[in-house]
């Protein structure tokens, strides 16, 4: 392999992408952990296992294809993680990773991903993920009502950020809400700990309804809101990425650590949208050497997981809640743009928002599932008629 140099501005890019990353939704990895049933030390692991792969990911499938393909968690998938896995037991939810993640896999060695997202409307998957994302809105803006300097100081920092520096208006609110907290004396640091933790295996455990009613709406909303935007992304940007043997390199990667906390390794969209401005490179062919800085700055978020997990504990549940609505805002929107796009299917994909919103609980079954499946038979039904 040829030497190589690393300009200072990828550099920075790469930096900004990882922060970005880790800023928009690490609150949310906390709770869909938390949400699990995981302890501090077992969310600490999560948080190491996650950055080391990756690490890892980024940095092999950059230099192997020399395009800056970052990878990523999927945000919308912790999401749903966040508000499912109540009452789950924490073997079931390895078991859910697990099963998730070799479906990426098998759409990889099949060849199945282009074709799978042809049977599902688009309308439907993006009201699906609206329906997940709307509680996280509702949480961030209802804790304004006790914690108004909290939560104040968050999204003024947000609507300023979005005003003037768009690409850091998450950091801007994390690092307001930070203050804020500080301020009112709601950060709590007797309990900091800052030494790394090794990620503790968890025996998987398969149960029908746990992979039906949260395993394949996490492999849906996976594919759908994160791995499809994500090679649209580099598709975009002038890239033609190899989608198929992506898919088996994340998903493979993926399975072989499921049991260790990483509970997806996608390809990356936002993060990797910043490794792909002309500002990481103005030749768009070396943009890729952004994407080295950004694979270490991932191992080094990954050794140092145990961190992220303490700042995590010691600041208040409503900062967490704040900056985790706030940040998948864009995502909620777009979602109901994409939902609503098409008036012959806005029926379908309301119906499928409302159901997934409601949380409802049917044959052990999650609301997600019952969404797709009830808006999806309102989709074929109302397509019929209109066709007659």
């Amino acid at each position: 392999m040829r030497p190589f140099s690393v300009p200072l501005p990828a550099v920075l890019a790469g930096f900004v992408a990882v922060l970005v990353g880790y800023a928009s939704s690490a609150a949310i990895i906390w709770q869909a952990a938390s949400a699990a049933g995981a302890s501090e030390a077992q969310i600490a692991g999560w948080m190491t296992a996650l950055g080391l792969a990756m690490g890892v990911s980024t940095l092999a499938l950059t230099l192997w294809y020399r395009v800056p393909l970052l990878t990523a968690w999927s945000t919308p998938g912790a999401a749903l993680l966040a508000t499912s896995l109540h009452g789950v037991s924490i073997n079931e939810v390895i078991g859910v990773f697990i099963f998730a993640n070799a479906l990426i896999l098998l759409c990889g060695l099949t060849g199945l991903f282009a074709r799978l997202m042809k049977i599902i409307p688009h309308s439907l998957a993006a009201a699906m993920l609206g329906g997940i994302l709307l509680r996280f809105g509702l949480q961030a803006f209802r804790n304004i009502e006790g914690h108004f300097l909290l939560c104040g100081s968050m999204l003024l920092a947000w609507v300023l950020g979005k005003a003037f520096a768009p690409r850091y208006a998450i950091v801007g609110t994390l690092l307001a809400g930070i203050v804020a907290a500080w301020a009112s004396g709601d950060v709590v640091t007797s309990g900091l700990r800052f030494s790394p933790v090794l990620p503790e295996f968890i025996a998987p455990e398969f149960t029908l309804t746990t992979l039906i009613s949260i395993g394949i709406p996490f492999f849906l909303v996976t594919m759908a809101s994160q791995n499809a935007p994500g090679v649209a992304t580099f598709q975009a940007a002038g890239y033609q990425v190899p989608v198929s043997p992506l898919m088996i390199f994340t998903g493979g990667l993926t399975v072989l650590l499921s049991g260790f906390g990483a509970f997806s390794v996608c390809i990356g969209a936002i993060s990797a949208a910043v490794c792909l401005s002309p500002d990481a490179h103005p030749d768009a062919s070396k943009r890729w050497l952004a994407a080295i800085p950004a694979g270490l700055f991932y191992l080094l978020a990954g050794i140092f997981g145990s961190s992220i997990t303490a700042l995590m504990t010691a600041l208040p549940e409503s900062w967490i809640q704040t900056l985790a609505g706030l940040a998948l805002l864009g995502t909620f929107s777009g979602s109901l743009y994409q939902a609503l796009a098409h008036p012959s299917e806005r029926d379908a994909a309301i119906v499928t928002f409302l159901i997934t919103a409601s949380g409802i609980t049917l044959l052990g079954i999650g609301s997600a599932f019952w969404g797709l499946i009830i808006g999806g038979a309102c989709y074929a039904l109302l397509s019929r008629v209109a066709r007659t």
